[in-house]
């Protein structure tokens, strides 16, 4: 698989930001429920998935443990590689989701060009999907998101990054 073009643009999220902008999702799933029962995508939607959890009450959290971004060995963090489900949903979570329904919430913390969303969506079609930020070849096949950005954005989540040094933008003076 040829190497993906690097982002044009980056988008920088601090822990404060992204816990904020967890919590205004939170706000708008509120008025979706109520949800019995979070799917959450990882890695990527651990972290909103327990925010979201605390917010909402929810007890039952289920993992779908997809890997796509860079796993295939030597390929850039940035490029999407092939979509690989590592663990599946239970079977009494796949049951309640495909029944019940939207007492299912699916959390992840990005929809990008939709791949993933689409394989979790296959498993669980009536189950709720909700994202922190949305690109535009994803944002059709989730439900709620709170931020859109362009799909040549790059977002780099607080867990991505660590605390360095910024030189000055005006230099040494």
């Amino acid at each position: 698989m040829a190497a993906a073009k690097s982002p044009d643009k980056a988008f920088p999220v601090s822990w404060e930001m992204f816990h904020r902008d967890c919590r205004a999702l939170t706000w708008r799933l509120a008025g979706h429920g109520p949800f019995s029962t979070i799917v959450t995508v990882t890695r990527g939607g651990l972290v909103p998935a327990a925010i979201v959890a605390r917010e909402l009450g929810i007890r039952v959290i289920e993992t779908i443990c997809v890997a796509s971004y860079g796993h295939g060995g030597n390929q850039p963090e940035t490029s999407q590689g092939e979509l690989t489900i590592l663990k599946g949903v239970a079977e009494e979570i796949r049951v309640l989701g495909n029944g019940e329904g939207r007492r299912v919430l699916i959390i992840d913390d990005l929809v990008d060009t939709g791949k993933t969303a689409r394989v979790v969506r296959e498993l669980l079609p009536a189950a709720h999907f909700a994202t922190v930020y949305a690109k535009p070849m994803g944002r059709p096949l989730v439900d709620t998101f709170i931020t859109e950005v362009s799909q040549d954005t790059w977002i780099y989540f607080p867990w991505d990054m660590g605390l360095t040094f910024q030189p000055p933008i005006h230099g040494n003076d």
